[in-house]
Order: structure tokens, then sequence, then C-alpha cells
């Protein structure tokens, strides 16, 4: 006969690998190296929704780290938020190690100019933009500086009531600890919050999807201040069709910058890309920060693109 201690130990520690069922543990070797074994990548949803910014993930979403984020998501295997959270921290490490153009001046800078000012200053150095955008960073060591600012996409209230947890937010808090404990100053602020009732995504394709969430998320008053307080990064756990991370990213530069609703679907914003060189797009305005993002997992569609 169980008793009760037997019950709350399993919900601190599984009985059975998230992953693939192994008994006696959390997580085993094959699936953890499935899941952070290899080095995070940028990823690029096919189609790309205008606005989205540069993202890097730690795995495809298939097989055993898809049975891992189903676990944590809707099973509430917690245990699990510390690989997750660890795996989520390489991918924002990977995204932030990767921004190759800044603003040095209120003036955008290209790769080679923006490295040579990173190590002539000192490593990561804060540019406060014209109009007092979110702080944009010269490459270098990602210790130095105000810290890394990890806002995640917010869940739908009623998703979060029914789970009893919120696991994007849930995730960044134990990726922010992961990314302290290596020497990174972050913190996790949670300033996103859904300011209309929005359909279920599941069955929707990527144009649908970008037309349910378009204007549907907001910063939180006063977390506008807050965010122009570091290096901003949205993070997720999972992404398919990007239109979640496109949406988070124009409702911060929205309250950051002061702008009225900009739909995605039309506006262009800049963005970098190793194909770029990070040099400013035709459109885009003097307003419009670097900021990237990072997630777990994606489609692996996304992973296959970048290999073109």
């Amino acid at each position: 006969m169980r008793g009760w201690w037997q019950d709350l130990t399993d919900l601190v520690l599984p009985a059975e690998c998230g992953g693939c069922g192994r008994p006696r543990t959390v997580l085993c070797p094959e699936c953890r190296a499935a899941l952070s074994g290899a080095a995070p990548c940028r990823v690029r949803p096919v189609p790309e929704p205008p606005g989205l910014p540069v993202v890097h993930a730690a795995a495809r979403y298939a097989d055993a780290v898809r049975a891992v984020l189903l676990a944590h998501k809707e099973r509430g295997a917690l245990a699990l938020t510390a690989p997750l959270g660890a795996a989520l921290a390489g991918a924002v490490r990977a995204g932030l190690g990767e921004l190759g153009s800044e603003r040095v001046g209120g003036e955008w800078t290209g790769r080679a100019e923006s490295s040579a000012v990173g190590a002539r200053l000192g490593g990561a150095v804060p540019v406060r933009p014209r109009g007092g955008g979110i702080q944009t960073w010269a490459r270098g060591d990602l210790s130095g500086g105000a810290p890394v600012l990890l806002v995640p996409v917010p869940s739908a209230g009623g998703a979060v009531r029914a789970r009893g947890h919120d696991p994007a937010r849930r995730i960044a808090l134990a990726a922010a600890g992961e990314l302290r404990r290596t020497g990174t100053r972050a913190r996790v602020l949670a300033v996103l919050r859904q300011k209309r009732a929005v359909a279920d995504q599941s069955g929707l394709n990527s144009r649908q999807r970008l037309d349910n969430l378009a204007g549907a998320l907001a910063v939180a008053p006063g977390g506008a201040g807050l965010l122009r307080g570091g290096r901003v990064v949205l993070v997720d756990d999972l992404m398919t069709t990007g239109a979640s991370l496109t949406e988070a990213a124009r409702a911060v530069r929205a309250a950051v910058h002061g702008h009225a609703y900009e739909d995605p679907r039309t506006a262009v914003y800049a963005t970098l890309s190793r194909a770029d060189g990070g040099q400013r797009m035709s459109g885009s305005s003097d307003a419009v920060d670097v900021i990237c993002a990072a997630v777990v997992a994606a489609s692996p569609d996304s992973f296959e693109i970048n290999r073109n």
C-alpha cells in the first residue's frame, strides 16, 4: 500500500524518465543528451513571420524531447524543470553570443566593427539608443554590463489554471538560475500579459495563428522601464510557427518605444541573420532595437532550413 510520502515523492522525483519511461530516473542519460547534448542553433520557421526576432533552440521537438516537454507542461512533472531550464539557458547563451550588430552612438554597426568595439571596451558594453529604447550590447563577455532579462511568453490564464502552473515561466526561472551559476547576470521579467482572449492555436496554420494573436499581448504597467535595464531575451518552451514570439516582440517594442500597435504581418522590424551580417533592413525605424529569443525546442523543419 502506497503511503502519502510515496505520492509526494513521485511529485518531486518521478518514478520514470520523462522522455522514454525508463524507471527510477528523472531523465535518463540518452534523453538528457537529446535535450541538451547538441549545440543550440538558430531556427527559422517556414514561413518566417515578419517581426520574428532571431531565435535559438536547444533541441528538435520530436521523440524524447517532445515527451519531456509534454510531461512537464501537461502532467506537472516538475522535476524536469531543472534540465529544461539548463537547455533553455544554453539557447540563451547562443543567441546572445551570436548577436552581431549593435548600435554605437545611436547608429547601427556591422559585425566586424561591433566586435572591435566590444574588444576595445572590454566586453559587453551597454549602449543607450536615442529615444531611450532597449539597451543594446557590443559582443563580448556575457557576465559584463546589465543583466540578461528573460521575458517569458505568457500562457492563457485558463491553461495555467488547468495545468496548475505556468510552464514557460517556471522554465525561465530555472534558466536564469543556471545562467547566474555560470557567471551571467540574469533575471526573469514576467511583464507580458494577455489583453484579450485568443482562440486555441491547435489546428491553426501559420497565417491563422498570426491573425489570432495579433495585438493580443501587452506589457504590464511599469514593465517598460524594467525592460530598459538590460539585454532582452524572449523565452518560451516551444516554437512552431513563431506567431507567439512575433507577437511578444511586437508588444515589447511597442511598450519600450511608445509605439501604437503595429501589425506584425505588414511591419518590418530590424532582425539579424548570418546572411545579412547585421545590416539594417529597409523600412526599419531608428527606434527599433535588437532583441533575441530562445526556446527549449523548435519544430524539426525550422532546423532543416538553416542547412541551405
